[in-house]
């Protein structure tokens, strides 16, 4: 989730508390009063469980935007310079998520009178193609789908033109969602669904996926050991409690809060925390309110949510938790800051890499949080094939990405 460049942390890890930015308080108001206005509009439009999700979407806000746990950066990081400590905390945020769900799908119950179940998908042509445009738009539009939120959130304004194109590319993907689903000429089925834990069976199944993640988790130390990468740079960080609200998190403490709040979403909505769902929503609301028909769509077939209001949609209050979280803890670190100047080969690097993103994600059965994370937390072999394709399109991308004048690690690069 980390952002391009221009947006990326600054180089002084080891900075002593004293050099930490101030508050900016006026930004920080804004960012509570938004906050506040969220969780009252969801208590009065929707009820109790709807405010525990808006809050639930600040609470990933917060935790993105101090932990700066990435998705994009962590597999630039591996695939450039064989970095591999934040695909670590991947995998410890995983194995929180796969224990979590399994206890909640297993349970059968969850809070608000829900029935928690889990996203599992068959291996299809659709998912290997958009998981591989995903990574390959993660690295042109330097974010990924929740990346896009926290970032936005911060005040980057070149986040805020990927998420534009994410936007428009999931238009473009709900129209074309009649060809890459059901009876649609690019529907093409390779495997049926398959579940570690429903196919295996429940302790055996987790057993088997605990130790796939423990095993990737070597993996990845064996290669830092072999390639000797830099460490990674930090941002700032305060000490002693003020650390809660200012600077860096270290990227464990991301990576266990990340893996809880996702299996407390499921708990909350039933199903797990996705992103993409919400930008098919919001762009199919833009076209229907010009006159285009997308009612008759095929993805609007018998779907729900096109006409109603957009509290009714989990995945939106989610986001909006999101952007506005990041905004107050990043203006609470002093850290928020609206980056107007971007170059025009970056702007049509993000709108690519943006609609690239959007557009895959559509037919690949979400993003790095819905496929991936959500997917495999779910016990489901799709959220790996997304992963392994994702990865080649993240390769792909390190090689286009100085088309557009972005930036390419090197070996001694600690950021990247």
């Amino acid at each position: 989730m980390t952002t391009t460049a221009p947006i990326a942390p600054p180089n002084v890890g080891d900075d002593p508390p004293s050099r930490m930015p101030p508050a900016q308080s006026r930004a920080t108001l804004v960012g509570g009063v938004l906050a506040v206005f969220l969780v009252v509009l969801a208590a009065t439009d929707q009820g109790s469980s709807t405010v525990v999700k808006a809050l639930l979407g600040l609470a990933l806000g917060v935790t993105l935007f101090h932990s700066r746990f990435g998705f994009t950066s962590a597999w630039r990081q591996l695939v450039a310079v064989g970095q591999g400590r934040a695909l670590q905390a991947h995998m410890l945020m995983l194995v929180i998520a796969v224990i979590g769900f399994t206890v909640l799908i297993a349970n059968g119950s969850g809070l608000f009178d829900t029935e928690p179940r889990g996203y599992v998908a068959p291996i299809t042509l659709g998912l290997l193609i958009g998981s591989f445009l995903f990574g390959l738009g993660m690295q042109l539009g330097g974010s990924c789908a929740s990346g896009t939120l926290y970032a936005t959130g911060s005040g980057h304004i070149g986040v805020l033109v990927t998420l534009t194109g994410f936007v428009a590319g999931s238009g473009i993907g709900v129209a074309n969602a009649g060809f890459w689903s059901g009876d649609g000429a690019g529907f093409v089925k390779l495997a049926d669904p398959f579940s570690f834990t429903a196919d295996i069976g429940t302790v055996s199944g987790t057993v088997v996926l605990v130790a796939l993640l423990g095993l990737i988790a070597v993996a990845a130390e064996l290669v830092i050991r072999r390639r000797r990468p830099p460490a990674l740079d930090t941002p700032p960080v305060a000490v002693g409690a003020a650390r809660f609200l200012r600077g860096a998190w270290p990227i464990w403490v991301g990576a266990v809060l990340l893996g809880a709040l996702n299996v407390l979403v499921l708990a909350v909505s039933g199903r797990p925390w996705g992103v993409t769902s919400a930008f098919r929503l919001w762009a199919s609301k833009v076209l229907d309110g010009v006159g285009v028909d997308v009612a008759s769509w095929a993805y609007w077939d018998g779907r729900a949510g096109l006409d109603t209001g957009l509290l009714t949609d989990t995945t939106t209050v989610l986001n909006v938790g999101i952007i506005i979280g990041a905004l107050a803890a990043s203006a609470s670190a002093g850290s928020f800051a609206l980056v107007r100047k971007v170059p025009g080969r970056q702007i049509a690097a993000g709108l690519i890499g943006g609609a690239l993103m959007g557009y895959g994600a559509a037919f690949a059965f979400g993003c790095n949080i819905g496929a991936y994370f959500s997917g495999i937390a779910s016990g489901s072999l799709h959220g790996w094939v997304w992963a392994v394709f994702a990865l080649v399109g993240t390769w792909v991308g390190l090689k286009v990405r100085p088309l557009f004048g972005l930036s390419v690690p090197r070996p001694t690069d600690a950021v990247c």
